[in-house]
């Protein structure tokens, strides 16, 4: 399977994909504009289209009730979930409302939780969940990453090749020990046992 990318009304960045033949793109609500300034290929197009404030012409267009449990980008998870796909990126989910940032952190962990891949793709940023897992990044990232406990507790958590080092640690949700690390030029690893983590990238300013 390819990649399903989610677009939403958030802010984009200067961030850009471009989606071969395996890959499923949906347009939630105002996504729809973002992809049509693109020229970004729609294969749906969702939501109640408040944000939109139009119903477009497209014949992927799923129309959602506004009274409804899942937010726009969610259902188009479980869409893509539910067709088969395994690792998601979602574009315009940060940037506006704060509430909508956390109910797309929210779908991450849900993903990490079902053994699928998210990455929430934020201006100058970035957000993924891991569950029980490892995330290795090669020597040529740069900026700041940190890292956040989701739950309880996360335990055997590792740091390794950043400035500063984890080792075995446990991670708790009352105290942010791991915000603000760096990356230095070396190859490097976020690693955790028993748990879940989100890990926020920031750029570092020029």
């Amino acid at each position: 399977m390819g990649i399903c990318y989610i677009v939403g009304a958030g802010a984009f960045g200067a961030g850009m994909f471009y989606p071969t033949e395996e890959d499923l793109v949906i347009a939630c609500d105002g996504g729809y504009d973002a992809c049509v300034k693109r020229g970004i290929r729609m294969d749906l197009v969702v939501g109640d289209f408040d944000s939109l404030a139009y119903v477009p012409e497209h014949p992927g267009v799923v129309r959602l009730t506004p009274e409804k449990d899942d937010t726009d980008a969610g259902w188009a998870l479980r869409e893509g979930l539910k067709l088969g796909y395994r690792e998601f990126v979602i574009y315009g989910g940060t940037g506006g409302r704060i509430s909508h940032t956390i109910a797309n952190i929210q779908l991450l962990t849900d993903l990490a939780a079902k053994g699928a891949k998210g990455i929430l793709v934020g201006e100058q940023s970035w957000y993924r969940v891991i569950c029980n897992e490892e995330i290795c990044f090669g020597a040529e990232e740069k900026g700041f990453l940190s890292v956040f406990c989701l739950g309880e507790k996360a335990e055997g958590v590792f740091e390794e090749g950043l400035k500063y080092s984890l080792n075995n640690a446990v991670l708790r949700k009352e105290y942010p020990v791991g915000v603000s690390n760096e990356f230095i030029g070396k190859e490097s690893r976020i690693s955790v046992k028993n748990g879940t983590l989100l890990l926020v990238w920031e750029a570092k300013e020029q």
